[in-house]
């Protein structure tokens, strides 16, 4: 029977950042004393990485997977793009996003140890940034897009469509990469965000000394370029400006998307 218990490992965790495995191996080393066990890591080179859990992760890789009528884009963070780039870092963020679309979000949890071990190995701040899992509606489809820069993944996004092909809902996930929008329909903005908007809109033609007559129309052809920067139905196609996505789409619609961009 051991001589530790679970608070021990905790304990044991919180003050080296080692996973559990490495924790209990450690107990099991030193007959559960907590002492001998920080040493025992030390000696085998696995503490430390508590000390690395406070410096800034803004770097890191994004991957998705697709799987049926569901994919999923997960974000795995460090500090340097060094490591990001690196090919053990990459793969577990590619097996963190197969996992995800598998089993759920919340699966990501199945490989703390995993990301704890890495963080040991590469000497950074490692830790799962987002999660994210989107399934298609019943008769929709779903597809992603990632944008690769050396090797690693650095903007993904997922769509699913209502009605449409998967041809389709990549296209949509390509626009979406560059063109990033927030919303999908205007109707999706908050009031509250749209009100602000309207008010800061019509003081700035003020302070141009437009005329009190003109200023309704003025207002709503500002606020309508300010809803094409946010919502995906009134953006124009990157691929061809010179129809909408509300038009692309034809009887087809957005259900949800999701797109993480490494350093938003």
């Amino acid at each position: 029977m051991a001589n530790y218990t679970a608070k021990d490992v905790q304990s044991l965790r919180q003050s080296t950042g080692v996973g559990m495995l490495d924790a209990k191996r450690a107990l099991d080393a030193t007959d559960g004393d907590l002492e001998e066990a920080s040493k025992w890591l030390r000696v085998q080179g696995l503490a430390g990485a508590a000390k690395r859990s406070g410096r800034e992760a803004a770097e890191g890789a994004v991957a998705v997977a697709k799987e049926g009528s569901a994919a999923a884009i997960v974000l795995l963070r460090c500090e340097t793009d060094f490591v990001a780039k690196s090919e053990e870092f990459v793969g577990l963020a590619n097996e963190l996003a197969e996992l995800v679309v598998s089993k759920g979000e919340a699966a990501v949890d199945e490989r703390t140890d995993d990301v704890d071990r890495l963080k040991t190995t590469l000497k950074e701040n490692i830790s799962v940034g987002r999660a994210i899992r989107i399934e298609a509606p019943e008769g929709g489809v779903v597809d992603t897009y990632l944008h690769l820069q050396a090797g690693r993944g650095v903007n993904a996004v997922v769509v699913a469509l209502d009605g449409g092909t998967e041809e389709l809902a990549h296209d949509i996930a390509v626009h979406i990469s560059f063109a990033r929008p927030v919303y999908i329909t205007r109707d999706g903005v908050p009031p509250a965000e749209v009100d602000a908007e309207r008010a800061t809109v019509e003081q700035i033609a003020r302070n141009e000394g437009k005329p009190d007559a003109a200023l309704p129309k003025i207002v709503e052809g500002r606020l309508n370029g300010w809803y094409k920067e946010r919502v995906l139905l009134d953006q124009a196609y990157v691929k061809d400006e010179k129809q909408t996505i509300a038009s692309l789409l034809g009887s087809a619609s957005v259900r949800s998307f999701a797109q993480v961009v490494i350093g938003d």
